[in-house]
């Protein structure tokens, strides 16, 4: 190691920077707070990737709710007839 060294050209902030990820201010209860906490401690994971996890997981349903309904082909059409009629 060095005795000094000289940061009159150091920049502030993070050495690496997290791709993919904004670090952003939200206030959350206090109880709900505590809960991720304590879940993400018995998981053995950070608190925050908790509730990242978790918000992706309900919009990933909510998204999956929402699929475009399938247009009826006549292949298909034909094809639930068929089975339709051998069922009788």
């Amino acid at each position: 190691m060095r005795k000094s060294y000289d940061f009159n050209n150091a920049t502030k902030g993070p050495v690496l920077v997290a791709k993919g990820k904004t670090r952003i201010t939200i206030m959350l209860d206090d109880d709900l707070l505590s809960f991720f906490r304590t879940q993400a401690e018995s998981q053995g994971m950070g608190y925050q990737t908790l509730i990242n996890n978790v918000l992706r997981l309900e919009l990933q349903k909510s998204t999956s709710k929402k699929k475009e309904p399938q247009l009826l082909t006549v292949a298909t059409l034909r094809k639930v007839i068929r089975e339709e009629l051998n069922a009788v």
